[in-house]
């Protein structure tokens, strides 16, 4: 486990960049077998803006809307790449999930990324990665959690890149 302090939304930014140059480096690897990463935190906490930052990083450009009322927004990047953003947190049963035919979106070569998960547990596939963010005075914190190989792999990646910005 990983903890970043986040003092400004420059920073949120700059962490939100951070995770998308670390997904890109383990491109081979979401290609295999996609990446599921949770986004855990109150109202304001940061989801929204982390994902869009690593949306914009990604290469996607115009409008990156919050999924609050869609529930879904959808992203294509490079290379054969797919990001599912969602926000589950107008869901009353978990079974809306299984309702919806999200499952078939957790796959090879898409990265889904989760608001308000524990809203369709225990139907959502196991996270590779769970990002919690506080807000901390003016700035967040974010606690990075592995749930499994690729996301431990990719909790390194990001803590050296984040530990190498931070010595610059």
């Amino acid at each position: 486990m990983h903890c970043f302090i986040l003092e400004n939304p420059e920073k949120t930014d700059t962490f939100g960049a951070t995770l998308a140059q670390s997904i890109h480096q383990l491109e081979s690897l979401v290609h295999e077998s996609g990446l599921n990463i949770r986004l855990n935190g109150d109202l304001g906490a940061g989801k929204t803006a982390t994902t869009r930052a690593m949306l914009r990083a990604l290469g996607v450009d115009g409008r990156i809307k919050s999924p609050t009322f869609t529930l879904l927004e959808t992203y294509p990047i490079d290379n054969d790449l797919e990001v599912f953003h969602y926000d589950f947190y107008r869901f009353e049963t978990p079974e809306e999930f299984l309702d919806a035919g999200f499952r078939d979106d957790f796959a090879p070569g898409h990265i889904t990324m989760v608001e308000w998960s524990e809203k369709a547990e225990p139907c959502l596939p196991e996270a590779d990665l769970i990002l919690t963010l506080r807000v901390e005075g003016a700035g967040r914190t974010v606690t990075l959690e592995p749930q499994s190989a690729l996301g431990t792999t990719l909790t390194e990646e990001i803590a050296a890149r984040w530990t190498s910005l931070a010595a610059n």
